[in-house]
């Protein structure tokens, strides 16, 4: 009887989920050493951090993503398309529920997968922390649906405001966001470039230093409140020359359909509301039997990544609750950077469990190498760290914003190869010429 080959099974295809299922599928997929699945309940893949691009209207999403079918095709891994509903780790099966279309009409049924090492790689959903109105007035930029959500109600209040008959309202064209870490400042910037791209094909009815305002709404005393204050006071004075209005030390109580309202019982008039405030995991971990989970529905894991009551199951990225290094009670930050840490030593660990069965796992150290905040066009700033600099270094200007530039590059090498990136920049460059600076529709 011709034995089985192992399968891993990988829930959630964010950057490392998809760069773990392309690395284990060049691999051990490519030799039919290995099954390995990918699923998730998108078609396709964009790099988070790009998000907040999309949502201004700085990025067509459809030159940037990735289709799913087509990177399994080629890097010898299997997609399953739809949305995980349970776990059963006694049986090691997981069950992905029915896919519908647009329509409510089923295209495919509830199917059983089994696996022999599952990874749970489903990242995080922000977290409105219960406030009043918070999830049916604020749009959140979790996922691509999200971004391209928002900036179709952006567009469509300038337009609404181009070709009214009266004068713009109060609020009508006022942005609050709801957070001031990386994605709200990141936001915030990209929206004032974009804003003033859009009026000048040919919306001369909207002024936007006089009609579009952004107002920036963060509960701590200073912006980007977990990096460095260094940091933190360069992209406030980079905001502040860009007429970002901010309310710092202000927590958000309530959001309505015309805005949002503080503890200190200030009101800010907006039809358009982000929430980028805080995070969870999502809420089907906590429902998982046999595995433990935290408050903000984290699964707990030990510092191979395996869960604390189940070697067959592995999770890494801002889904696991992951101690900084062995004993330790620091959990590693949500970040880009730990998570494609986490996929480089899951890639080992799994090679070896299904080559080299009884190799004791490598454990995870979390390693900072700093943090780059992109303000568009205006400004990048961040920090370095690392043995070789001694501590921390401040950067700042061209410098931090090829950094950050060659950030995405190293994800996309990860998925497709350096030649296959430097053809794709190639193409980039020839193709801005006929392209308008924003998307216009």
């Amino acid at each position: 009887m011709e034995q089985q080959l192992h399968r891993v099974v990988i829930v959630g295809g964010g950057a490392g989920g998809l760069e773990l299922a392309t690395k284990l599928g060049n691999s051990l997929g490519k030799k039919n050493l290995a099954e390995i699945f990918l699923v998730d309940a998108k078609k396709t893949h964009v790099w988070k951090p790009l998000l907040h691009e999309i949502a201004a209207g700085s990025l067509n999403p459809d030159k940037d993503e990735l289709e799913y079918l087509a990177q399994a095709h080629w890097h010898h891994f299997k997609f399953r398309y739809g949305r995980v509903e349970d776990v059963d780790a006694k049986n090691q099966t997981i069950t992905i529920a029915p896919t519908s279309d647009i329509d409510g009409i089923e295209i495919i049924p509830q199917r059983k997968i089994k696996y022999d090492t599952l990874v749970l790689s489903v990242g995080s959903t922000v977290n409105d922390f219960n406030i009043p109105g918070a999830k049916e007035h604020a749009v959140a930029l979790d996922t691509q649906y999200q971004a391209e959500r928002f900036h179709q109600k952006l567009h469509n209040s300038i337009l609404r405001a181009q070709t009214q008959a009266g004068s713009v309202r109060p609020g009508q064209l006022e942005v609050v966001i709801v957070g001031g870490g990386a994605t709200g400042v990141e936001l915030a910037a990209e929206l004032h470039k974009a804003t003033r791209e859009m009026a000048a094909y040919g919306l001369d009815r909207i002024n936007p230093d006089r009609d579009i305002s952004i107002h920036l709404v963060e509960a701590s005393p200073r912006l980007l409140p977990a990096l460095p204050a260094k940091i933190s006071t360069s992209v406030e004075m980079e905001l502040r020359k860009l007429n970002v209005k901010l309310f710092l030390g202000e927590k958000v109580t309530r959001v309505t359909e015309f805005g949002v309202e503080t503890h200190s019982g200030k009101k800010i008039i907006s039809s358009l509301v982000v929430w980028a405030a805080g995070i969870k995991a999502p809420e089907f971990l906590s429902k998982i039997k046999g595995i433990e989970t935290n408050a903000i529905h984290q699964v707990k894991v030990l510092s191979t990544l395996q869960t604390l009551t189940d070697k067959n199951i592995f999770a890494f990225g801002d889904c696991a609750a992951c101690p900084i290094k062995p004993g330790a009670e620091e959990l590693v930050p949500p970040r880009a950077q730990a998570a494609h840490q986490q996929a480089s030593l899951l890639y080992k660990t799994l090679k070896n469990r299904v080559l080299r069965p009884n190799k004791p796992l490598p454990h995870y150290v979390y390693k900072d190498y700093g943090s780059l905040v992109n303000l568009g066009r205006y400004s990048t700033v961040g920090n370095l760290m690392g043995s070789l600099l001694g501590g921390s270094m401040f950067v700042e200007g061209l410098i931090a914003r090829l950094m950050y530039l060659m950030l995405y590059q190293m994800h996309l090498s990860a998925l497709h190869g350096v030649i296959s990136v430097v053809f794709r920049l190639i193409g980039k460059i020839i193709s801005r010429r006929t392209e308008a600076r924003v998307k216009l529709h």
